[in-house]
């Protein structure tokens, strides 16, 4: 499951990345929990919840169906 969600990840790099951000997987819990860290200007950016829940998770949950949620550490 951690192969496919780092290929997921690889998909989304390029779009934070053209806005100066940047996602790092940091663990995949047993029970389907993406601990991910933002980067860059992501860090401290007001929509920087929006674009964990509604652009990473999405696509993870979409490309990895046993991912249950993904949380910022």
């Amino acid at each position: 499951m951690k192969e496919k969600i780092q290929e997921s990840i690889g998909k989304i790099r390029p779009m934070l990345q053209r806005d100066g951000g940047d996602v790092e997987l940091v663990d995949v819990t047993e029970d389907g929990i993406v601990k991910v860290k933002l980067k860059g200007a992501c860090i401290g950016c007001p929509m920087s919840q929006m674009t964990l829940k509604n652009g990473i998770e999405k696509i993870l949950k979409r490309d990895v169906p046993e991912v249950k949620s993904v949380e910022s550490v």
